[in-house]
């Protein structure tokens, strides 16, 4: 459950990321660029803290 929680939020923190850049002009190519790297380092964090320990 908490994984999911947490790629809820990591949706929401992209959505406002990309909007801001957006908002203030930045080149579509890298609004881009930024939210895939934001979002591979949140879906490894997110499995980092969520997966069981062995």
């Amino acid at each position: 459950m908490s994984f999911a929680l947490f790629l809820i939020g990591l949706a929401l923190l992209v959505g406002g990321i990309a909007w801001g850049l957006i908002t203030a002009g930045v080149a579509p190519i890298y609004v881009g660029i930024t939210c895939i790297i934001v979002l591979g380092i949140g879906i490894m964090t997110a499995v980092s803290r969520t997966r069981t320990k062995d």
